[in-house]
């Protein structure tokens, strides 16, 4: 089905229906070609219920010479500005306002910063993660080979501290072992756990100093081990909080004490990316076509716009399904940003609209 029929299902003209029915009921014909029309510009949703869902079409949108990359991250601030990366040139990060205004494109100022060029931006961007700290906001930025870092900065992109293959060691720069590292999670206490997701498949737990505590996990399928441990998570919706980890080829959930001291299995995701946590629920895009909103106790609440047998080429006739989510996240409203693992990022919003 191409875009055209699947947006504006094909209406009668007055020729089509004069020889179909020699214009027996002309006027029930162009009112029924009206409904067809309207039908076609309904607002597209998502889910039932509570979990309800309405597309915001002008969310995302770049000025005339920018274009968005494969989809890695997107977070939401305290003041509800949106950040949105992808494996783009320009930009490398997008900053929209809560209404969905454009505030500022990251490009090569912020490449200069992290002594990047663009291009290599582009080719080893990946995980997003804002933590909300005692001292202020802050961004973990998580970089794939040949990168091999993750860095703290501050609002503005500003880096503060290194860890990975820093090409020098000082008070804010740590040389580590990663082999490419995927996502990052910062605890209550300060802890910061990181996952090796595409490389090692180990997990390990710093401090708030980023002195290493534990490492724990590496490939296989037994519990502990890893087969993409692509996210990771401090679920703080029970009584103690939780690691959570996206063990994405394994197509499962692992949840850990705060020690790396495995409790139990989530199952029946399909290729599960990373987490967000929002309104006492946790929201998991799965990169096999949905996203997944589970309640407090681990039971699934709602799937939203399985996509699952669409070609991703043909995802933009689609709009109420997902091809390839990637990251996601949620604002102070509840409404729902994702973006996609498709060349296109396809960075949307969707206005939380229960019925």
């Amino acid at each position: 089905m191409n875009s055209g029929e699947y947006l504006f299902p094909r209406k009668m003209t007055r020729r089509d229906f004069i020889h179909a029915s020699g214009g027996v009921m002309l006027g029930a014909a162009f009112a029924s070609s009206a409904t067809a029309a309207a039908d076609a510009q309904s607002p597209v949703k998502l889910g039932t219920g509570k979990s309800t869902y309405t597309l915001d079409d002008g969310f995302g949108k770049l000025p005339e010479g920018m274009k968005y990359g494969f989809g890695c991250a997107i977070v939401v601030d305290s003041q509800d500005r949106i950040y949105v990366t992808s494996r783009s040139t320009s930009p490398c990060v997008a900053v929209f306002d809560k209404d969905g205004k454009l505030l500022e494109t990251w490009s090569k100022e912020f490449a200069d910063n992290i002594g990047y060029t663009t291009d290599k931006v582009a080719a080893t961007a990946h995980g997003l993660y804002w933590s909300k700290e005692p001292t202020g906001e802050f961004f973990y930025f998580t970089e794939n080979a040949p990168g091999n870092r993750v860095y703290k900065t501050d609002l503005k992109g500003k880096v503060l501290y290194e860890l990975g293959a820093v090409a020098k060691e000082s008070a804010t720069a740590q040389k580590f072992s990663f082999t490419n590292p995927t996502d990052v999670a910062v605890a209550p206490n300060g802890d910061i756990y990181i996952v090796d997701g595409y490389g090692s498949q180990l997990v390990h737990r710093f401090d708030k100093h980023f002195k290493l505590i534990k490492t724990m996990g590496g490939r296989g399928k037994e519990h502990g081990q890893f087969n993409v441990c692509h996210g990771v998570w401090v679920n703080t919706l029970k009584k103690e909080p939780e690691i959570y980890i996206a063990d994405r080829a394994n197509n499962r959930l692992e949840v850990y004490s705060m020690e790396l001291e495995y409790k139990r299995t989530i199952p029946d995701v399909r290729l599960p990316c990373c987490f967000y946590q929002s309104h006492g629920m946790l929201y998991v895009p799965e990169l096999g076509s949905r996203v997944t909103i589970f309640d407090d106790q681990d039971k699934v609440v709602a799937h939203l716009g399985d996509g699952q047998g669409i070609k991703a080429q043909d995802i933009k006739n689609h709009p109420d399904k997902f091809a390839t989510p990637h990251a996601l996240t949620v604002d102070s409203r509840g409404d729902l940003y994702v973006v996609e693992w498709l060349d296109f990022g396809r960075p949307r919003k969707f206005r939380h609209t229960p019925a």
